[in-house]
Formats: C-alpha cells, structure tokens, sequence
C-alpha cells in the first residue's frame, strides 16, 4: 500500500474540507436570516437538517471504502457536495436552505472513509492515536464557523458560498492523483454484515457514547452560533470566534483520547469522561453569565474530544471483520446525536423560557452512559478470565457449596469426555471409579476444610468407562464471611507418565 503518512494526511486534509461544507449554514444563518427571514422553531431545522444526510450516509460510505477504497470514496463525496454548495449560494426560501443543507450533509459523512481506512495502514496499538489524528478534521467546522461569517461580511455570503465549490475541485484532484488506488479492498455483502453485528450489544453501546460524545460536538457546534446572538446579544463574528473556540479544543484533544486509549482501560477512561459531561450539563442548567456558561461549554469541549478518540478505539477491537459497517453505524448515530439536541433546546425554550431542562437531559443521558460503561467493564474482565479458563490446558471443573457442578472447560471434556452440557448440574462422582474407599473422600474434604486445599493423585473414569489416573488439586472458595462458595478442581492426566515407570 502506498505510504501510509501520505494517507493519514491526505484523508485527514480532505475530511477537513468535507467538515468545512458541512456546517456552512449554521456558521452563516446569522447573516442568512437578515435576508431569508425564519422564525426560530424554522432556524433549528436549518441548522440541524444536515445532520441528517450527514449521519445516516456514514453507514454505507464506511461500507463501501472497503470495498472500493478511501480514494474513490472522497472523489465522489466531493463531486456530490457541488451541487448542493452551488445550490444554497442561490437560496432564497426556507425550502431552498432545507433542500441545499440536506445534501451538505454529505460533507459530514465522510467521516466514515478516513476510520475504516486509515487502520489499514497501522498495526493494533495505533489505531487509537491515528484516528484521533484524523479526526482532526473536525477542524473544518472551526475554519468555515470562524472564517465564513468574517468573509461574507466583505464579499456577502453568497459569494462565500461559492469559494466552497473551489475547495471542493482542489480536493477532488488532491485525491485522484495523492490517493491510494492499491488500497486493500473487501468484497463482503452489506445484508451479511449487518447481521452478524446488530444484535451485538456492544455495537448499541458504542453507539450511544458516540450519541453523546460526537453528539455534543455537533450540535454545540451548530446550535452556538445563533444561541450566542439570541441570549447574549454577541455580535455574529463574536459568537463565531466563540464556537471556533470550542471546536478547536474538541478537535485538538481528540488524539489525546485516542492516545491514552492505546496506552490505558479505555473504559475507565469512559467513566470519567460520562462523569464529567454529567456534571457540565448540570453546570450550564443553572448558568446566568456568559462566564459560567463558557465554562460549561468549554467543559464539555474537553471531555467530548477525549471521549470521541476513545470511542473509536473500542470499535476494531470487538469488530475486526466488520469494522466498515460498524464504524459507519456508530459514527452515524453519533452525528445524529447532534441534530435532536438543538430541536429539543428550541422546543424546551419555547415551553418554560429556559433551557435548564435541556441540558439536564444531556446529564441524564451522560449518567446512563457512565452505569453502562462500569457494566461494560467488568463484562470484559469476566470475558478474559473466562478466556483462560478456556484456554488453560488441565481440565477444570467448578461446583458450588453442595458439590454441584456449575462449569468446566474444554480441558476437562478432552480428559474426562464428558460435554459441557452433560457434566453441568451432576455431581463429580460421575467420575468416580470406585477404587477408592468411603474414607479416602473423607480425609479428602477434611483437609479442604482445614487448609482450604487438597492435592492428590486420584483414580477416575472416563465417560467410556476407561479407567485412568490424573493428578488432582482442589481449592475452596470462600464468600465475604469467610463460609465455602465454590469449589475448583483443576486436573491432569498422568496415566502416560505412570506408565512410563
């Protein structure tokens, strides 16, 4: 493949140039709306709408970069986002701005191409840190949200608009002669994929910390501009440096989730980054000032970034093999985090004359996330022991406090022949090979009392009915007040060995 630091910088410029057309509305609508004029409830839809495209596009563009490669995905991406950024140059109408930001959209699903392409490039441990580099993108939202409005101010915001179609041409040639056209391609069915992932928890998880990382992003980003004129009477280039603050720190500590998720328990890091949006929102439901606010928002700036690097690290960890459609699915849910949000702040406006309820419901959401981030955590932990379990290769067997079994691994099926199915719920005498007296068992569990252990060799019997010798040890475990729980028994095979002698 062709170098990797020419892909990771080439995919990463371009997604700066499909952000950049992404958010032209909301970064220009202070200025729109002085000639198309729109009632409030008419502006959150504007500035929402491209949210839509741009989020439900991830899961077929995700999908089809492996099949057809990064390179032709961003060709055609910008070949398609001229016709919308020509369009909206002309508007004139609601319908107009509605028409031309749907199809914008396609700038921000692009996302999509540079994560499921860029991993292809890098071994395991990077992937955290590469993603996050090329998330960077998300600057292009700060550019136009910060240069946009300074630019229409000279040339009028129609002719802003159409610099766009400019950037859009340069990037179609960066690519068609920078990109990779030996990329490593996939030919998989999409119907197929999505059956072997949706009933996956784990993807419904990672969608929803996306929902609330990427989804806070986003619709800061679009929802700022217009809510710092409207409540704090900022001036539209004033409200625009603020927002292009914003996603500038986003953006920037992005890698840093990305790197410490590499280097770290990417879940513990989810915990804190869930707790600390919780308490943000919790900050901006009762902030008076334009200080406390910034605050707040700047808060959820930090915690967001990291939390998006993060997130995206976990996705080719559990989905390998189908990590295209995943990535498209999770990155699409997380952009459509961001278009409820601003609808919802518009509608609690206009019910109670505050926007408290809000941005408790980003706290809630927060809290949720955090309880099913600690669940996820000790489901793993569960997960690798019982990965040793499965792998250790002398035969275990687990019984509860009555000597019922309650577990055994493939070992133990390999020496005993005994099915997971047909040991599970039976007694270990189902073992026995009656070559030992009623006192050996005795002596056996006194000294499991006692010491807590017992080892030993011991004649059983297969399920066959062939008698052998294995060495045997069992432990007792007890609960929190120190009476027996469970027994382990762990067992090894040694009639070759005796035969030896």
């Amino acid at each position: 493949m062709n170098k990797p630091n020419l892909q990771l910088s080439l995919q990463s410029l371009s997604l700066i140039a499909g952000f950049m057309v992404w958010v032209l509305i909301s970064s220009l609508m202070p200025i729109i709306n002085e000639e198309v004029q729109l009632t409030s409830g008419q502006l959150s839809f504007v500035t929402a709408v491209p949210v839509i495209l741009g989020s439900l596009l991830r899961v077929p563009l995700g999908f089809y970069t492996n099949r057809f490669g990064a390179k032709n995905m961003f060709i055609l991406s910008f070949i398609v986002l001229l016709f919308p950024v020509f369009y909206l140059s002309i508007a004139d109408s609601f319908f107009d701005l509605i028409l031309s930001g749907l199809f914008l959209g396609v700038g921000g699903a692009t996302f999509s191409i540079g994560v499921t392409s860029l991993p292809k490039y890098y071994s395991k441990d990077k992937h955290g840190f590469v993603n996050g580099i090329y998330a960077l993108g998300n600057a292009g939202t700060a550019i136009t949200t910060f240069g946009a409005p300074v630019i229409a101010s000279s040339i009028g915001w129609e002719n802003t608009v159409r610099l766009y179609l400019v950037l859009m041409l340069v990037f179609i040639v960066f690519n068609f002669f920078l990109g990779d056209k030996d990329e490593a391609k996939e030919k998989v069915s999409m119907v197929e994929q999505l059956k072997s992932v949706y009933r996956n928890q784990i993807l419904w998880f990672l969608s929803l910390f996306y929902f609330i990382t990427f989804g806070a992003f986003v619709a800061f980003t679009v929802y700022l501009p217009n809510f710092l004129v409207d409540n704090y009477g900022l001036t539209p280039g004033d409200a625009g440096l603020r927002t292009a603050g914003f996603i500038v720190l986003a953006t920037i500590i992005r890698p840093v989730g990305g790197f410490l998720a590499d280097k770290l328990n990417a879940h513990i890091i989810l915990m804190i980054i869930f707790l600390g949006i919780s308490a943000s929102g919790v900050l901006l439901s009762f902030t008076p000032t334009i200080e406390l606010y910034t605050v707040g928002t700047l808060s959820v700036a930090v915690f967001a970034g990291i939390g998006n690097g993060t997130v995206f690290k976990l996705v080719p960890l559990h989905f390998s093999k189908q990590a295209g459609v995943v990535n498209g699915i999770v990155a699409a849910i997380g952009g459509l985090g961001g278009f409820f949000p601003p609808i919802v702040l518009s509608t609690v406006f206009n019910l109670t004359g505050h926007y408290a309820i809000g941005f408790m419901a980003l706290s809630e959401f927060a809290l949720v996330s955090f309880v099913i981030v600690v669940y996820m955590y000790y489901q793993d932990r569960l997960s690798l022991e019982r990965k040793i379990i499965e792998g250790t290769a002398e035969g275990i067997m687990i019984t509860d406090k009555h000597a019922i079994i309650q577990d055994v691994n493939p070992a133990f099926t390999r020496i005993t022949g005994y099915e997971e199915e047909e040991a599970i719920g039976k007694k270990p005498s189902i073992l026995s090979s009656g070559k030992h007296d009623k006192s050996f068992y005795e002596k056996m569990w006194q000294t499991i009392h006692e010491q807590g252990y017992w080892e030993g060799e011991i004649w059983n019997k297969r399920k066959d009915g062939e008698i052998y010798v294995e060495w045997l040890t069992i432990s007792q475990l007890n609960n929190d007040k120190g009476n027996p729980q469970y027994y382990v028994g762990t067992m090894s095979d040694i009639s070759a060995a005796k035969d030896d002698i």
